[in-house]
């Protein structure tokens, strides 16, 4: 048995927009890896970076816990930890080097190990987890604890999904992983100070929300999005047991509401007819959000979603230009979208519209027609985001030699463009404050309708102003 310290290192605290926000949740993949590790015999204490003040708070509990093994396992549920956030990697090096100094062996994984993973070793982690890990880590903890002086080389030897400096060298093996171990079905809930993320809950929106997760990845292939944990694999739960966890977080903690952190919530119609059914057997039902596509909103699925509880359905929009959808590969028509927006609403369920801009290649008419695609559809809420090159995407492949010393953002706010898009950064930000001021417009205001033209209007006179520096001159000797 060992003494293990499991982590993350998301701090809500670096992140002025997201503590603005006041939307924590519990670390989902990091409590399914403590009850695993649990599991397997292990002690296991958790350090919740998520509510935590700074890296220093993280020093105080291991000399605490006196941890033989320190594991820093991301939320691979939480989007914001798929990014790889600046503060949040700078966080993890200074928590590895601590770990280091109290004689620890580290253990890193997640989307920006996976990615970076040289970079982690070099930080002081002992190694790497290249993916999931769920089928190695426990390997590595056993051989740990029946051998505390094991050498590195003999430490991971033979295992796959790996990364270590063994014996001077670089080891590195993706090798042939074995069928995907499936996560415990409840999480370790227990390590978490659960009254402290119902009192900011409550305190900034009057109401509690948990969350859940009944898949793991996606199978589709948009050219943006980085796949480093589950690759194009999409992983689904038993509808009974999903329902079954329901009940037990509504027993246990009474959340008002859940947030399921699947890429892809229920996928077919049938799914969730089933999880729907069970989840009413075991008096689980709790009003939930979830994300889905636009191609899956059948009539069915949005009825059935309705009769499960679904309260809000935030729908992966990306653009209002076909053009745009076409060369992200997205697999979903304009035409699509607002469908599945007009079906969620005739069964009263809230709709959110993910958007991008600044891809690759996007011009002013496909920003208007984004413009366009809000004005008509009237989603409930936005998110806004401008591409984000991640390493792995064929995006990332066709913009990286125009990367230079910014590669990542800080905080979720940065809202920075990282390679030579059309516009500049601020003209981005620009057009993410209208398009948040299309759906928040007072419809039946007509002095608000003329004021945000206006707006508008303004900004693109001055659109050439804001070009990137390639695309000013290419304008210039056209």
């Amino acid at each position: 048995m060992l003494s293990i310290l499991l982590g993350h290192s998301y701090f809500l605290s670096f992140d002025r927009k997201q503590l603005e926000r006041a939307k924590p949740y519990p670390p989902l993949a990091t409590l399914q890896v403590a009850a695993l590790l649990r599991e397997a015999g292990h002690r296991v204490s958790l350090f919740d970076a998520m509510l935590a003040e700074d890296t220093a708070d993280y020093e105080r509990q291991l000399a605490a816990c006196e941890p033989r093994l320190a594991v820093f396992y991301e939320d691979n549920f939480n989007y914001l930890s798929k990014m790889c956030l600046g503060k949040m990697r700078a966080a993890a090096f200074e928590m590895i080097a601590a770990a280091r100094r109290r004689g620890c062996t580290v253990i890193a994984a997640g989307s920006d190990a996976s990615d970076a993973a040289v970079q982690y070793l070099k930080a002081g982690a002992d190694c790497v987890l290249l993916g999931e890990g769920l089928d190695t880590l426990p390997v590595l903890a056993a051989r740990l604890a029946a051998n505390p002086q094991i050498s590195r080389a003999q430490w991971v030897q033979g295992l796959s999904g790996i990364a270590a400096f063994a014996e001077g060298e670089l080891y590195r093996s993706r090798g042939t992983n074995p069928p995907p171990k499936t996560p415990p079905a409840l999480p370790a809930w227990d390590l978490i100070d659960m009254d402290r993320y119902r009192q900011v809950w409550r305190g900034a929106h009057g109401y509690f929300s948990l969350n859940m997760a009944a898949s793991r990845g996606c199978s589709f292939r948009c050219n943006w999005c980085a796949k480093p944990i589950w690759g194009h694999r999409y992983l689904q739960r038993e509808p009974a047991e999903v329902a079954a966890e329901m009940a037990y977080l509504k027993q246990s903690f009474q959340p008002d509401h859940i947030w399921f952190a699947d890429d892809i919530f229920g996928f077919r119609p049938d799914w969730v007819e089933r999880f729907a059914t069970a989840a009413r057997n075991v008096d689980g039902i709790v009003p939930f959000t979830i994300q889905t596509r636009a191609d899956l909103m059948s009539v069915r699925m949005a009825q059935t979603l309705a009769s499960a509880g679904c309260y809000e359905a935030w729908i992966g929009a990306e653009s209002g230009s076909q053009r745009i959808l076409d060369a992200m590969n997205k697999g979903t028509t304009v035409e699509q979208i607002l469908t599945a927006r007009a079906r969620l609403k005739d069964y009263g369920i809230r709709v959110g519209f993910f958007i991008q801009i600044g891809y690759l290649g996007e011009q002013l008419e496909d920003l208007l027609a984004t413009r366009d695609l809000i004005e008509h559809a009237q989603p409930d809420d936005i998110g806004v985001s401008v591409s984000y090159p991640l390493p792995g995407t064929r995006f990332y492949e066709l913009v990286k030699e125009q990367l230079q010393d910014k590669t990542h953002w800080n905080e979720s706010d940065d809202l920075a463009m990282m390679f030579q898009g059309t516009y500049t950064s601020e003209f981005y930000r620009a057009v993410r404050d209208l398009l948040h001021a299309q759906v928040e417009l007072d419809k039946d205001n007509s002095a608000a309708q003329i004021a945000l033209r206006w707006r508008w209007d303004a900004l693109l006179a001055q659109e050439r102003g804001y070009r990137s520096p390639s695309t000013a001159a290419a304008a210039a000797t056209a």
